[in-house]
């Protein structure tokens, strides 16, 4: 039987293949539940990714295998999904290079359908496309900084880089927010303005550098591989107006199911270990419902308007948001033939529970399509 079915989104009719896909083997977590994971938290993912030319980093057989990185919209995205011309150029050179047609994930049904990509990692610039003329980049509305641990340094040792940057960055009238990478590094996000990107990157290289002066046994600003172990790179170069940063609430390809996650600075000062600052996809949800999203006054400062509706009620609740009817029901709706996102998520993730406690995953193909076909019968009559 082929593991592929219909599904409504938003009014957007859509086609889910490969749900029990095992797509980080050292979890057993599947397609299934990444396009769970997206959907729980697109209200607090989409406000920070909307606007932004997306580059998709597709793992179609999984973490394991062969990755790359998608900035061309590809063959076959449907003609609802927004796009944007934009000038290519290197980000080592000044020439163009051609324009490139990105997707820009502006709504719910455009995540599902580039999660269904195997999309697993989100990546964005630091400016949007809205108010660019003739493909040009526009100015940057962000700033990034990105601390990166060269062995056997950690993100123990990346939050106490941050800690020492975030007074330079407040008396420069700047007010930095901290996020994991997902990977073992540490990202600082602040809004500018009035700055192109060379004068952004330019700005972050010398608070980079100031702080390589004052703490030169632990910070570097230098991409030189033999001046890393052990101490962090300030990776300023993230600021250039070519290159992309992994999204927060982004799912990473790991060996386990990681988070690009924002955090509090009282969690930044009190991260000890490596482990302190881990969050997964099982994690993420609960603590969004917890304690909303950390960047909403980023978003405010960057006049994203708020998502519709209260977050507590859209964003997973104790079961997940296949479990909750109240935001089932606003997110998705039922078309005339097809099964809401909702209910076939809800199918394939306890198929798989079901398939480990029968110890293979033989069952899960004809048991999910037995649920599947149950419910498009019971939504036609």
């Amino acid at each position: 039987m082929t593991d592929k079915i219909s599904v409504t989104v938003d009014g957007r009719a859509l086609t889910l293949t490969n749900l029990s896909k095992v797509l980080y083997p050292d979890d057993g977590f599947t397609k299934a539940e990444v396009l769970d994971y997206y959907q729980r938290v697109s209200p607090v993912l989409l406000p920070h990714i909307a606007g932004r030319p997306m580059t998709l980093k597709r793992y179609p057989e999984g973490v394991d295998g062969e990755s790359f990185f998608q900035k061309h919209a590809p063959a076959g995205t449907p003609d609802w999904v927004q796009t944007s011309d934009i000038e290519s150029r290197s980000s080592r050179s000044r020439d163009p290079g051609g324009t490139v047609t990105h997707v820009v994930i502006d709504d719910l049904p455009t995540l599902m359908w580039a999660a269904n990509l195997a999309s697993l990692e989100l990546h964005v610039p630091m400016w949007k496309v809205a108010g660019s003329a003739g493909g040009h980049r526009p100015d940057p509305d962000l700033l990034v900084f990105d601390l990166d641990p060269g062995t056997p340094a950690t993100i123990v040792e990346c939050c106490r880089v941050a800690e020492a940057l975030r007074p330079l960055l407040a008396e420069a009238g700047l007010a930095p927010l901290p996020k994991t990478s997902g990977g073992k590094g540490l990202q600082l996000y602040a809004k500018v303005s009035g700055l192109d990107a060379d004068q952004a990157s330019e700005q972050a290289k010398g608070f980079a550098q100031a702080l390589e002066h004052d703490h030169a046994d632990l910070v570097t600003s230098r991409m030189t591989k033999s001046l890393r172990p052990g101490k962090v790179l300030i990776d300023w170069s993230q600021n250039n107006g070519s290159k992309t940063t992994i999204a927060p609430y982004s799912l990473r390809a790991r060996a386990h199911p990681t988070v690009s996650t924002p955090v509090t600075w009282d969690e930044v000062a009190a991260c000890q270990r490596p482990e302190d600052l881990v969050f997964t996809a099982a994690d993420v949800p609960d603590r969004v419902t917890e304690l909303g999203d950390l960047w909403q006054s980023l978003l405010l400062e960057l006049h994203v308007p708020a998502p519709l509706g209260d977050h507590e009620q859209r964003v997973c609740g104790q079961r997940g948001i296949v479990g909750d009817a109240a935001a089932a029901d606003h997110l998705l709706e039922d078309g005339a033939a097809d099964p809401v996102l909702a209910h076939v998520l809800l199918f394939w993730l306890a198929v798989r529970a079901a398939g480990h406690e029968v110890g293979g995953q033989e069952v899960v193909g004809p048991l999910g399509g037995h649920a599947v076909r149950g419910r498009q019968a019971a939504q036609r009559g």
